[in-house]
């Protein structure tokens, strides 16, 4: 059987905007019932169901898991397998990591806000504290003074758009509605910034994003 290349992305310095990959999916995971009791859901199970609908609509298996995108499939959000899941990025491999609960190799260890911080403000949750953060500004309402991002092929960049009560739904799916797997990732390379010097708000835009509408590209919005 031929193997399929790594895949590559062309960068400058590290990427090229990488808008492709934007259309590609991953997630973030866990956390514990108390910190998604602030959203209107009827109940934990709703919002479970809700996380699956959202994980499934975002393809997040689609880089996430052992060659798979059905959560019918074993190894569903397990993380790669082999080399052929790598995302090559300049100088940088990276490497889509498991996103089931298990404590030892996937996102088991880590609370919902921390996945939600890693959706909404792009940051690894093993390197944040389980803290409400306030700002995007390093240093101010509880974001990092040094921040360490999450790879580019992990577009949360678009994710963090969504409400507050998707992302919460997510990480509690990735927390609750899944059964733990073992398979231990390597651990993707990264740049001494990790990534800083790509997510400025000149390449990335503000967040929240501004009303619409926004600029000329938008009706209404320019000459």
């Amino acid at each position: 059987m031929t193997r399929r290349p790594t895949r590559t992305i062309a960068t400058s310095p590290y990427l090229k905007l990488f808008l492709p990959i934007l259309l590609l999916a991953a997630c973030a995971a866990p956390g514990t019932s108390s910190y998604s009791s602030g959203n209107d859901m009827t109940s934990r199970q709703d919002q479970i169901a809700q996380g699956r609908q959202l994980v499934l609509d975002h393809g997040c298996g689609d880089c996430h898991s052992m060659g798979v995108a059905s959560p019918m499939a074993t190894g569903f959000l397990a993380g790669i397998s082999s080399p052929d899941g790598e995302f090559q990025i300049g100088p940088f491999k990276t490497r889509p990591r498991n996103l089931t609960p298990d404590n030892a190799t996937g996102m088991g260890r880590f609370s919902e806000r921390q996945i939600f911080n890693a959706i909404r403000y792009g940051l690894r949750p093993g390197e944040t504290p389980d803290v409400e953060i306030t700002s995007t500004i390093p240093g101010q309402g509880n974001f990092p003074q040094i921040p360490k991002y999450l790879a580019p092929p992990m577009p949360w960049i678009a994710f963090r758009h969504m409400k507050d009560d998707q992302i919460r739904a997510i990480a509690a799916y990735l927390k609750n509605g899944l059964k733990p797997v073992s398979n231990r990732v390597k651990d993707s390379d990264g740049p001494p910034d990790f990534w800083a010097s790509t997510y400025t708000v000149e390449k990335i835009g503000p967040y929240p994003a501004p009303p619409f509408p926004a600029a000329a590209s938008e009706k209404g919005g320019g000459k």
